[in-house]
């Protein structure tokens, strides 16, 4: 039946980084690449029709957090995530070395 004492960790692991993303966005909005940035007019966008589970640096104004998200779609350049804090999904693009891809399946 699984280990609870694990299940309960990860659930307040999660309330936790729901708590920081919250605070992170008091202090600004959720920063993004422009497409200008990821040069979208001659980089080819893949995109995964099964987002894979990863980590990543996001920005809300001047504050960083690490986030557990999704990997939606990519350039050679840059990551599309999503991720979810309480009932709220956020979406933004960010250079591709500020993820790195989970170890957990999906």
């Amino acid at each position: 039946m699984g280990n609870p004492g694990a299940t309960l960790s990860a659930y307040r692991d999660m309330q936790s980084q729901a708590r920081s993303i919250l605070e992170a966005a008091k202090h600004g909005p959720l920063q993004s690449l422009t497409a200008r940035e990821m040069d979208m007019r001659e980089q080819p966008m893949t995109i995964y029709p099964r987002p894979r589970r990863v980590r990543a640096w996001v920005r809300f104004g001047p504050e960083s957090v690490r986030v557990d998200a999704k990997l939606v779609r990519s350039t050679p350049l840059a990551a599309g995530i999503e991720f979810r804090a309480e009932d709220q999904t956020f979406r933004c693009w960010v250079w591709g070395n500020a993820v790195q891809l989970s170890d957990e399946e999906p």
